[in-house]
C-alpha cells in the first residue's frame, strides 16, 4: 500500500484591510475530519480524492485542515503561531505513524501574516525538515496566489487552477493528484521553469473564456497535456495581499525537460506582456453611478442593474462593511427596490434583541474598516433572523456568516451578516430569502461570478469605483511591500525576463 498524506491550509487576504482576521476564521478538521468533509464539496481534496480512491493500493493519511472561511485581513500573528504549530505537528504525527510515499497539499497561495509574509512557504519549508527531501510533495494553489521562491524550493510540483472565476477547483485537485502519483508510479522527475512578470492585473480580460488571459490558459494546458508537460499554468496574484514576492508568475513543469520548461514558460511570459496593460478596469465613479440610477428610475426602465462594489469583496479580503454605495443612493433620494449585503455585527445583535417585525435605529456600516467607511443612522424593520449556516450555491461548501439580520428600509432590502462570507454567487442571498431578480438593483461585493450569476440576466453592470481595501483601483491602496517598479503603480515599467529553475535535487538558480 503508498501511504499519501493529505493536509490544508488556505487563506487570501488583503493586508489593506486594517481588520485582522483570526482563527475563528477558520474550519479547522483533525484527522477524518478532514475527509469525511471535502467528500461532501467540489473543491481540490474533493477532486483528488476521486483518484485516490480510483486506485486500491492507496492508504490515505489525513492530518490536518484551516480552510478559511471567507478572506479577510492580515492574519494576527497568535492565530498564524497556533495554526502552524497545529498543522506541523499534525505532520510530525503522521510521520512518526509509519513510512509516506507521497504528499499533497492543499493551499491558497497569498495567505500573510503580521509575522510571516509567506506562511505557505513556511509550512512546506519546515514540512521538509520533518519529511525529508525524498518524499515527494504537490501542491495545489489559486491563481490568484503569490508563489515563493520557497515554494517551489521545498515541493516537487505545483497545480494551479485554469479559470477564472474559478470553476475548476474539483479539477485542479484530479490534477494535483494524479500528477503526484506519477512522481512515485513512473518516476517522473519534476523540474519547474518560474518566470516572474512586473504586473498586478484586475478586469474583464482576465475572464478565461472569453478575455485575453485566456489565450496564455490555453497555452498552458496544451503544454500540460504535452508528452513531457506535467503542469504549466499563471499566477497573477492577489493584488491586495502587499508582500515582498507580489507579481504575476509564469511556470512550466516538465518531466525533466529544462530546455522545454524554460522555452514554455518564457513564451506564456512574453505573450502576457504584450497585452497586460489592457487588463484594467473601467471603473464608474459613485456621483455617476447615482446619475445613471436615478435616470433609469425617472425614465421608469426596467430590468436589474448589477451594482459591482469589488472594492469591498470579501473574497478578495475586504472588510465587507462598506456602506458607501447604499449612503450615495439614499443622499440621491433613489427609490428603486435595493438589494445589499454588509457585515455588521452591532446590528445584527440589536434586530436579535428587537425581534422579527420590530423597528430599529442602529448605526450602519464601518464597524471594521472605520478607516474608509463611516457609520450612517437607519431606521429599519426587522424582517428576517437566521443562524447564517447555508450551503454555497456554486460548490456545496458550508458558509457561515454568524447571526444574519434582513433589515428593510424602506424600498432597501439589507442582509447583515455578522462576519463576512464569499458573494462570488448568489448564496447569501438565497439563504435569507432574497431572490436578486426581483429587484431593480443589487449590490454585488464580488469582482466576477460565474456569468449565470448575474451577467446573464442583469440589465447592466456597473463596475463603481467605491473605496474599499480590494479596490481594482489600485493605486488608491499604497502598496509598499511589494516589488517596484511594477505594473500600473508605476510608469514605464520594464520587462527583462529572468528564469527560474527548480528541481528535485533542489538545485536552484
Amino acid at each position: 500500500m503508498k501511504r499519501i498524506l493529505i493536509a490544508e491550509c488556505k487563506q487570501e487576504v488583503s493586508t489593506f484591510n486594517p481588520n485582522g482576521s483570526d482563527y475563528e476564521d477558520f474550519g479547522v478538521r483533525f484527522g477524518n475530519e478532514l475527509i469525511e468533509y471535502h467528500r461532501t464539496v467540489r473543491n481540490e481534496i474533493g477532486g483528488a480524492l476521486t483518484v485516490f480512491d480510483a486506485r486500491n493500493d492507496i492508504e490515505l493519511v489525513p492530518t490536518y485542515s484551516a480552510f478559511f472561511i471567507t478572506s479577510g485581513g492580515t492574519l494576527k500573528a497568535s492565530a498564524w503561531e497556533r495554526i502552524s504549530q497545529e498543522f506541523l505537528e499534525s505532520i510530525r504525527n503522521a510521520a512518526s505513524q509509519g513510512p509516506l510515499d507521497g504528499v499533497y497539499f492543499c493551499m491558497h497561495g497569498a495567505m500573510a501574516s503580521d509575522s510571516e509574509w509567506d506562511p505557505e512557504g513556511y509550512l512546506l519549508q519546515e514540512s521538509r525538515k520533518i519529511l525529508g527531501e525524498e518524499i515527494p510533495i504537490v501542491i495545489s494553489l489559486d491563481l490568484h496566489g503569490i508563489p515563493s521562491d520557497r515554494m517551489f524550493a521545498h515541493s516537487d510540483a505545483i497545480v494551479v487552477y485554469h479559470t477564472y472565476p474559478h470553476v475548476d477547483f474539483f479539477q485542479t485537485g484530479e490534477r494535483a493528484a494524479t500528477l503526484l502519483l506519477r512522481i512515485f508510479s513512473e518516476n517522473v522527475r519534476p523540474v519547474t521553469a518560474k518566470v516572474a512578470i512586473p504586473a498586478l492585473v484586475r478586469g474583464d480580460e482576465l475572464i478565461t473564456e472569453t478575455g485575453l488571459f485566456g489565450r496564455c490558459i490555453a497555452k498552458s494546458q496544451r503544454i500540460e497535456k504535452s508528452a513531457k508537460g506535467l503542469s504549466a499554468g499563471m499566477f497573477i496574484g492577489n493584488p491586495f495581499t502587499d508582500v515582498p514576492e507580489l507579481r504575476t508568475t509564469s511556470f512550466v513543469v516538465t518531466d525533466g525537460e529544462e530546455d522545454q520548461a524554460v522555452a514554455s514558460a518564457l513564451e506564456i511570459a512574453r505573450e502576457f506582456w504584450e497585452y497586460h496593460e489592457q487588463m484594467q478596469v473601467p471603473l464608474v465613479s459613485l456621483d455617476s453611478m447615482v446619475a445613471r440610477m436615478m435616470e433609469r428610475e425617472r425614465t421608469n426602465r426596467a430590468g436589474t442593474v448589477a451594482l459591482v462594489d469589488a472594492a469591498d469583496a470579501t473574497s478578495s479580503g475586504a472588510s465587507g462593511d462598506s456602506n458607501a454605495i447604499l449612503k450615495s443612493l439614499l443622499r440621491a433620494g433613489y427609490r428603486g427596490r435595493t438589494l445589499l449585503p454588509i457585515v455588521d455585527a452591532p446590528a445584527v445583535q440589536a434586530a436579535f434583541a428587537a425581534g422579527i417585525g420590530a423597528t430599529i435605529r442602529v448605526l450602519l456600516g464601518g464597524t471594521l474598516d472605520p478607516i474608509r467607511f463611516e457609520p450612517i443612522e437607519v431606521v429599519a424593520k426587522v424582517r428576517m433572523l437566521s443562524d447564517g449556516t447555508f450551503r454555497s450555491e456554486s460548490f456545496g461548501e458550508l458558509w457561515r456568516s454568524g447571526l444574519t439580520a434582513v433589515l428593510e428600509l424602506g424600498t432597501y432590502t439589507i442582509v447583515a451578516g455578522s462576519r463576512g462570507v464569499n458573494h462570488y454567487d448568489r448564496s447569501y442571498y438565497y439563504a435569507n430569502g432574497q431572490n436578486p431578480k426581483a429587484f431593480d438593483a443589487v449590490i454585488v461585493k464580488s469582482p466576477h461570478c460565474q456569468h449565470h450569476m448575474y451577467a446573464e440576466w442583469c440589465d447592466e453592470m456597473i463596475l463603481v469605483d467605491a473605496p474599499g481595501s480590494s479596490s481594482a483601483n489600485l493605486k488608491s491602496l499604497g502598496h509598499s511591500r511589494c516589488p517596484r517598479p511594477i505594473f500600473p503603480l508605476d510608469a514605464d515599467v520594464p520587462f527583462a525576463p529572468r528564469v527560474q529553475i527548480f528541481r528535485r535535487d533542489r538545485t536552484n538558480r
